[in-house]
Order: C-alpha cells, then sequence, then structure tokens
C-alpha cells in the first residue's frame, strides 16, 4: 500500500491526493483490487501541477457492477483532483489486449509505479510487432478528430485553446513510438521528440512547439493569433501523417 509513499517530483499536495486515492480506492474495492498502477505525465516527469491529470489503472478479479457503482459515486470527487476514470481490467483482459494496443501497454509497462497491490506489468510481453500500424491510426484518428471537434466548438478562441492541448497529448505516445522503433530512448520529453521529429523528418513542426507552450500556460495567443496556430498546429500534423504513410520522404 502506498498511503504512506513519497511520490518523487511530484508536488506535496498532489502526494497526499494520491495517498488518499489510494486508501478510498481499496476500499471501495477490498479484495476485487488485485493491483493499481499510475502512469503517464505523472511518472515521466512531464506533470504540470493544474494542468496535467493523474492516470490510473485498477487490476481486478472481476467486474462486479456494484463495486464499479460504488466507485462512480465517490469519482466525482476524484476528477475534481484531475484523476481521470482509470482503465479497470482484469489480468485476462489485460495479457489478450496487450498484441491489439501495444503502444499504450509498453509505455505504461516501461514508465509506472505501483500503488497497491501487486504489478501486472513484472514479466508481461507486449508483442510490438503492430506497433508502427498503431502509430499510423492514433495520428490519422487525431487529425480527423481535431477537425470534428473545431467544428463541433463552432470553430471558436474558446474551442481552439482547448482542443490543441488535447490533440497534442494524445499525439505525444505516437512520437514516443517512433523513438522505440528506431531504438532510441523512449522516455524522451515533448521537447525533444518534437525536435527529433523534425531532425528526422524534416518537416516544421513549429506548430507542436507552439501548442506545447500553451499546454504549459507559457504563451497566451489572442484573438486574431489562435487562428493561425490552429492552421500551423494541423499542418504539422498534415506532415507527420504524409511521414507515416510515405516514411522514405523525411528521411
Amino acid at each position: 500500500m502506498a498511503s504512506d509513499a513519497v511520490f518523487d517530483g511530484l508536488p506535496a499536495e498532489t502526494q497526499v491526493t494520491l495517498r488518499s486515492y489510494v486508501k478510498d480506492t481499496s476500499d471501495i474495492f477490498g479484495p476485487l483490487l488485485d493491483g493499481m498502477i499510475l502512469y503517464g505525465s505523472s511518472v515521466r516527469g512531464e506533470f504540470l501541477p493544474g494542468r496535467s491529470n493523474l492516470n490510473v489503472l485498477l487490476l481486478l478479479t472481476s467486474h462486479e457492477r456494484e463495486a464499479l457503482k460504488r466507485y462512480a459515486r465517490r469519482h466525482k470527487k476524484w476528477a475534481r483532483e484531475q484523476i481521470v476514470v482509470p482503465l479497470f481490467l482484469t489480468e485476462s483482459e489485460l495479457r489478450a489486449s496487450v498484441a491489439s494496443f501495444p503502444l499504450e501497454y509498453v509505455e505504461i509497462q516501461e514508465q509506472h509505479r505501483l500503488l497497491a497491490g501487486r504489478d501486472p506489468f513484472i514479466g508481461l510481453h507486449v508483442d510490438t510487432t503492430n506497433l508502427g500500424l498503431e502509430i499510423r491510426q492514433n495520428v490519422r484518428s487525431n487529425l480527423v478528430r481535431l477537425r470534428q471537434r473545431f467544428v463541433e466548438g463552432g470553430g471558436t478562441e474558446e474551442a481552439i485553446t482547448i482542443l490543441l492541448p488535447l490533440s497534442l497529448t494524445a499525439i505525444l505516445p505516437s512520437l514516443r513510438g517512433l523513438h522505440r522503433l528506431e531504438q532510441r530512448t523512449t522516455n524522451a520529453h515533448a521537447e525533444t521528440l518534437i525536435q527529433y521529429l523534425q531532425d528526422r523528418a524534416g518537416i516544421d513542426c513549429s506548430g507542436f512547439r507552439d501548442v506545447l507552450n500553451l499546454k504549459r500556460g507559457l504563451i497566451t495567443p489572442g484573438p486574431a493569433e489562435l487562428p493561425r496556430l490552429f492552421d500551423r498546429y494541423t499542418a504539422s500534423l498534415e506532415a507527420l501523417m504524409q511521414v507515416l504513410e510515405n516514411p522514405t520522404t523525411g528521411r
């Protein structure tokens, strides 16, 4: 149990939140809870207080509806602390899905923190045969969703301000996947990933860099600049898609 643990690199307030969450969630699920894993920016050293989410995987012995319902009632509290709805998986589901989602699972396996119970990633083999395919699918679907949500948000400055950081957050695992395919370091931070993409593919990554700064609260583009930022980011994303679909063009 992590009730007295120190989570290196995280603010004291976030550590208190995590310790409370572990206790609360363990009480809710009781013997159904087999393991609890923290993953994402909080263990990669990229956690931004007030901006980053806390990502959790709950390994359960079974999915009992009443236990999930109890958790749902309590999660309203934890959502306010930026803990997103966990991945709820049994051991068999985890092992059966690793081949379908190698990008997600190899990231969690390589960078996670055990909060409670046992660690299901010890000795788990993640087949990365389909990693390149998943990277292409993720980037393509991200681009399609970005356009859809732009329209859903009415194309407003407020919508752009929300959509672009969300899109970049979803793209970064694909950039780490490209590192992995080329046998490079897999724990690179966002700036390194973006520079790597520019060096590798020769594309203009200014849109990615500006959105990263927006995500971190380092820039606040005005109404006139936000549409241009959307165009630059979309152009960078389209160029990335071209490189992935025609890998010889960017080398």
